[in-house]
């Protein structure tokens, strides 16, 4: 989603829908950034829908001393209590003209009564972020080259995609580090290869794998090579999110699941779960919000230049393994 405007989001409710958490979060930003342009001034706010009553919502949503300017994001709407369904429809019917109301369903049935009726008011604009179909994206990299400044050609992007495989941060995180790299040149194969030619990604995912497993020494091991090899920090830590989320879905997931089904629900291959059930044993819910915070902190300190990111991201494997039970 483009920077929308902000007589776009203020006074207005943006539905995101669907299973692809990062095409999600990208629109989230997109609305606050519309704010933010707006009134740098004006405020951020997020709040979990199983929490969310008319009382909150209404704080939420008032003025501050600081700014009547409000942007605010409410998180897994499909756990939105039976209660406060009428008073969020109420709210949605009628938005306060000075905030930007961002409403986040993780997909699938659940909630899925809510959500026809939020599609019949007027004031909502619908999001969707669902999932990517391989075939899409050779179509999804040109676009995020695109965006970031570049060009690249069809048989480039095929060659990425192979290389680092079909998680969408990870890909975006490829495409700004291509362009970053070669900002005056169309980008071939032939930079492609030469960035991405080692599987960055299985090495990345090495890391994170040993590091949620507990395996500290073989972990920074990896991660030697890894760094060595010249895989880029911000595809580490890409690995390490994707591992903290599949993580944690897994150990939310109703027991009894098929795995066919629980695999697609977790967001990983049915093979995948296997090694997943082996290091959920090692970590409390208490510890995989920690682990979720600590690869947070470390993917924001990679992108922000950090100045040693072979520090950043050994001190990432050491707090991993440290909150590992």
């Amino acid at each position: 989603m483009s920077t929308p405007s902000a007589s776009q989001v203020l006074g207005r409710v943006t539905l995101v829908t669907g299973k692809e958490e990062f095409l999600s979060e990208r629109t989230v930003r997109a609305v606050r950034d519309a704010v933010r342009a707006y009134d740098a001034e004006s405020e951020f706010s997020e709040a979990a829908a199983s929490e969310l009553t008319l009382a909150t919502l209404g704080e939420l949503a008032a003025p501050s001393l600081f700014s009547s300017i409000r942007c605010i994001v409410v998180r897994s709407l499909e756990n939105l209590p039976d209660e406060s369904v009428d008073g969020l429809l109420d709210y949605c019917g009628a938005p306060a003209d000075e905030v930007a109301l961002v409403l986040v369903h993780g997909g699938g049935q659940k909630g899925s009564g809510v959500l026809t009726k939020l599609r019949k008011l007027k004031a909502l604009t619908e999001v969707k972020s669902e999932e990517l179909k391989a075939s899409d994206l050779p179509g999804f990299v040109a676009n995020e080259v695109r965006t970031f400044g570049g060009r690249i050609d069809q048989q480039a992007a095929a060659t990425l995609i192979e290389a680092v495989g079909h998680d969408l941060r990870s890909l975006s995180a490829a495409a700004h580090q291509l362009v970053n790299d070669f900002p005056d040149h169309a980008i071939g194969e032939a930079q492609v290869r030469q960035y991405f030619g080692g599987r960055a990604e299985a090495k990345s995912f090495a890391v994170a794998d040993a590091a949620f497993a507990g395996r500290r020494q073989v972990a920074l091991e990896e991660l030697r090579w890894a760094i060595d090899g010249g895989t880029p920090g911000v595809l580490v830590t890409s690995a390490f999110a994707g591992s903290a989320r599949g993580l944690a879905r897994l150990s939310g997931a109703p027991r009894g699941a098929r795995d066919a089904d629980l695999a697609r629900d977790v967001g990983v291959p049915p093979w995948k779960l296997r090694s997943l059930r082996e290091q959920l044993r090692g970590w409390t819910p208490d510890a995989l919000a920690g682990a979720i915070r600590a690869v947070a902190q470390a993917d924001a300190d990679i992108k922000g230049a950090a100045s040693d990111p072979a520090y950043t991201l050994e001190r990432l494997v050491l707090t991993i393994t440290g909150l590992r039970r």
